[in-house]
């Protein structure tokens, strides 16, 4: 090179959004979040990884992976319209934000960036319920006009199509499948009072919804108290309960309350990231569940899990995972939820190769959604920078390549 001649400067990198239902609220979005990012950073680690966030504090404090973070609720609009106008790609999920109320308010701003000239991919997203009519417009108008959308069940297809959306929607599996476990200590376990080395079962309630629409709050938890009495007794464990969400806590409290045994049921107080959640999980023997993400954890630590049904996307995981398939509880039909996850304690030892198998199969899904999204990042400035030498799989996590049909599981 002569002294007259100067390298060609490098292209600016990617800038790239992330919208979703983050900031705190669920340890199954944040768990969402924290892996949309690994397959991000791990296609580019050069890229600008922008995350809108309903809590940008939060996420600025428990998102590392985020080069920036903006606020996008309860404040002047314009600086979100800037920010999204900076973009080159726009992620919109994953996780389930395709709802009556919340649909058209996420659309409005993928909207937005359309408007803006700023490509979108929806990023394995979970829809339904969708009755109100301005949510199905937004949907309707919306998701044919991203260059990408993908959803995370047959559940949320169907819904979509049911609405008339018209393009192609591919369906994969849940981000958070792919999530690494962090470390949960003894001293953890002694901080929140549970005893090391008995058996432990997990629980997870919320509020009844359409898992019990015929039952009162209390009548609910008069219900699943009738289950977790007869798993201390029936397997000598203590029952743990596990909020996904803040307000889970006082549902725990009102099944612990109707416990004939409640000095045998612990409810987990301290905070904890999605990661420790899912090491948690690991000191568990059974997992009875309502929230998605905590039946999810179970699968991956290979776990036996009863579902219990509150919406399509806990009926589709149990129809994948061939867990049972529950289609309803009522207190008069407490007899037959007990014998159920009797019959799973019981039969568990025969089906956990076939749980296994299908849970690696769901992990190979979960990570074509991040190959798809980088097919799209690289079609906006023709390909990766050297990414290969630098996809170093975080441990526990899939290994993401470019153009790759599956991903490597740990077997966990």
């Amino acid at each position: 090179m002569t002294q007259t001649q100067r390298p060609s400067p490098s292209p600016p990198a990617l800038r790239i959004g992330l919208l979703g239902s983050y900031g705190g609220c669920n340890i199954g979005d944040e768990a969402i979040l924290k892996c949309v990012l690994s397959c991000l950073r791990g296609h580019r680690p050069d890229a600008r990884l922008v995350v809108f966030s309903r809590h940008a504090e939060h996420t600025r404090l428990h998102q590392p992976q985020a080069d920036e973070v903006v606020a996008w609720e309860g404040v002047p609009q314009k600086p979100v319209l800037d920010a999204l106008a900076g973009l080159d790609l726009l992620v919109l999920g994953g996780g389930g934000i395709l709802y009556d109320g919340e649909a058209r308010r996420y659309l409005r701003l993928v909207r937005a960036a359309h408007e803006r000239g700023v490509r979108t991919f929806a990023y394995a997203v979970g829809a339904g319920p969708l009755r109100e009519p301005e949510d199905r417009e937004a949907v309707r108008a919306v998701l044919p006009a991203m260059d990408d959308v993908v959803v995370r069940d047959e559940e949320s297809r169907l819904v979509l199509e049911e609405v008339g959306v018209e393009c192609e929607l591919t369906v994969t599996a849940d981000p958070a499948l792919l999530l690494p476990p962090e470390p949960f200590t003894e001293k953890m376990m002694r901080e929140e009072g549970l005893p090391v080395g008995g058996r432990l079962i997990g629980m997870s309630v919320r509020e009844p919804g359409r898992a019990a629409e015929n039952l009162d709050e209390a009548s609910y938890h008069a219900l699943l108290a009738d289950v977790a009495d007869f798993l201390t007794r029936r397997l000598d464990a203590h029952v743990v309960f596990v909020p996904m969400e803040r307000q889970d806590v006082h549902h725990a409290h009102g099944v612990l309350s109707r416990m004939s045994a409640p000095d045998l049921g612990r409810i987990l107080h301290n905070r904890y990231s999605p990661g420790q959640v899912l090491g948690f999980m690991r000191q568990l023997d059974l997992v009875v569940g309502m929230r998605l993400h905590f039946v999810i954890f179970a699968a991956v630590t290979g776990l036996p899990f009863l579902p219990l049904p509150y919406a399509g996307k806990v009926f589709d995981f149990a129809r994948r995972t061939g867990a049972p398939t529950l289609v309803g509880v009522a207190r008069e039909q407490a007899g037959l939820l007990l014998a159920e996850v009797d019959r799973l304690w019981d039969e568990f030892p025969q089906r956990r190769g076939d749980l296994g198998t299908r849970v690696a199969g769901l992990r190979a899904l979960a990570g074509e959604t991040c190959v798809r999204c980088g097919d799209l990042i690289d079609s906006l400035d023709g390909g990766p920078r050297d990414t290969a030498r630098h996809l170093v799989p975080e441990p526990g996590l899939c290994l993401f390549t470019t153009g790759a049909a599956a991903v490597r599981a740990d077997g966990r």
